[in-house]
């Protein structure tokens, strides 16, 4: 359900052998096109060999942060780019990216998309040894493992890399300029996505395909788990991370219910597509006699079509979507909170009105929106309201970089479904099946991260980590 879940980040790596050429411009257009994925803050990073590192992190949009002088002082022909959601760490400009960390021959900067369940545990240790952080979140801990190892035990980059991925648990994706070299890194069990495309004699890293389809670069492939990627006489060199070969595939579902753009395409499947067979499935699952089908917008309008065109029941929009609308701020009384809901939805009175209406959203995580939503329709006089679900029932939080909320607040966790039907009062509560889902991805279950909804994680998790201490605004 939108606004009640978010993902950690969107980044972006470009790797340029012309030194004469200056790409930042590049990689403000593909976190353009990445900036679903993380609207809190945003930066870049360059390398010019002559000026060295420059760099600029500031809060909000991507078009607040940036302006075109700020674009041009970004001098350099390798890059890297950050969009941040917060999930571990608050929302403040020390916790923005890329991070950046010197030492006695260069620098490191790093964006990372993901999220560390033992950070708190490596951080301790770093601070042990000397180690000042300026920000609360575990992707500066990853900087820091890096330059630990590159620095102080004097490995080369790979052997680094190795020998971090060793310690970390969780989900990585990662873009890496290191004294004017490029990597990508992707954890082992590729929870978090990442793909590689060319455009001319440029090498593009990026969290989704919709990046490089706005720059008009081709897409090559996407980095395998456990691969490191870096380039050199216009090719891609990899290496496999050694811990590979123990871990098992753990996609995450919730790119393709929510999180990606739906015209992307994740480790092989279209997302659009994927949505489409959600709402086929739905329709098998729940074939409703009714007079419209509805989306809540965006995510959901592909779900919407496929059940459509599965049941023959005409599609129509019932719920439009005030596109300038951002996160809006706490508000102080309940009238207040409930125009926040108006400002962002409002129901098209003529299109409900008196009529039986399926409607199809992404996901239910705590049900505050839900209920929100629902009395905003139940407003335009609806006579039947069926509510269909393309997630199954969330029961467990996420550890690897989805904020959705605690235990206690998720609402499948605390009640049954015939429950929360009754509590949203409403004549229809379906949700889709686990095993109606992973036939819409199209993916063997096994290759897939369900903790959420099956509670079967795939790492250990830390006791005691419990998803309070993750920072939800």
């Amino acid at each position: 359900m939108q606004g009640e879940m978010e993902d950690k980040c969107g980044i972006v790596g470009i790797h340029c052998p012309d030194e004469s050429k200056n790409v930042a411009s590049f990689v403000y257009y593909c976190l353009y096109a990445l900036q679903h994925r993380g609207q809190e803050s945003a930066g870049i990073a360059t390398y010019n060999p002559e000026k060295g590192l420059n760099y600029y992190c500031g809060m909000g949009l991507i078009t607040d942060v940036f302006k075109d002088y700020e674009i041009q002082n970004l001098q350099g022909s390798m890059a890297i780019g950050h969009v941040r959601y917060s999930t571990t760490g608050q929302s403040r400009l020390e916790n923005s990216q890329p991070f950046v960390t010197d030492f006695d021959d260069g620098f490191i900067a790093m964006a990372h998309n993901g999220d560390i369940v033992n950070s708190e545990e490596l951080r301790n240790e770093l601070i042990n040894e000397g180690y000042e952080f300026k920000s609360d979140t575990d992707s500066e801990v990853i900087c820091y493992m890096l330059k630990k190892e590159h620095c102080d035990n004097g490995k080369d980059i790979i052997d680094s890399i190795e020998s971090v991925s060793k310690k970390l648990v969780g989900s990585y994706a990662l873009t890496i300029l290191i004294n004017g070299e490029l990597y990508g890194v992707r954890d082992p069990m590729g929870i978090k996505p990442l793909a590689v495309a060319q455009r001319d004699d440029e090498f593009i890293l990026a969290s989704e395909t919709v990046a490089f389809d706005v720059i008009n670069a081709k897409f090559i492939r996407d980095i395998k788990p456990g691969e490191v990627v870096f380039f050199k006489d216009n090719e891609i060199k990899s290496h496999m991370l050694e811990i590979t070969k123990d871990c098992k595939l753990s996609h995450c579902m919730f790119e393709y219910v929510y999180f990606a753009r739906p015209d992307s395409t994740i480790d092989g499947v279209n997302v659009y597509e994927s949505r489409m067979n959600i709402g086929r499935q739905l329709h098998e699952l729940y074939p409703i006699d009714a007079d419209v089908v509805i989306p809540v917008p965006d995510s959901s309008i592909p779900a919407a079509i496929g059940y459509s065109r599965a049941s023959g029941i005409p599609y129509g929009e019932g719920l439009i979507k005030n596109r300038y609308v951002g996160r809006t701020f706490i508000m102080p009384t309940q009238e207040e909170r409930e125009l926040a809901v108006r400002l962002k939805l409002n129901p098209i009175k003529d299109a409900i009105k008196g009529k039986r209406i399926i409607l199809i959203d992404d996901s239910i995580v705590r049900g505050t929106t839900s209920k929100k939503l629902l009395d905003l329709v139940k407003e335009a006089e609806p006579a039947e309201i069926h509510f269909l679900v393309g997630c199954p029932p969330v029961i467990s939080p996420c550890f690897y970089g989805v904020a959705m909320a605690t235990k206690k607040e998720l609402i499948a966790a605390n009640y049954s479904i015939e429950e929360i039907q009754e509590q949203l009062e409403i004549d229809t509560l379906g949700y889709i099946t686990i095993e109606a889902l992973i036939e819409a991805i199209g993916m063997p279950k096994d290759n897939l991260c369900l903790g959420c909804i099956n509670e079967e994680y795939p790492t250990e998790i830390p006791d005691g980590l419990e998803a309070e201490t993750y920072y939800k605004p």
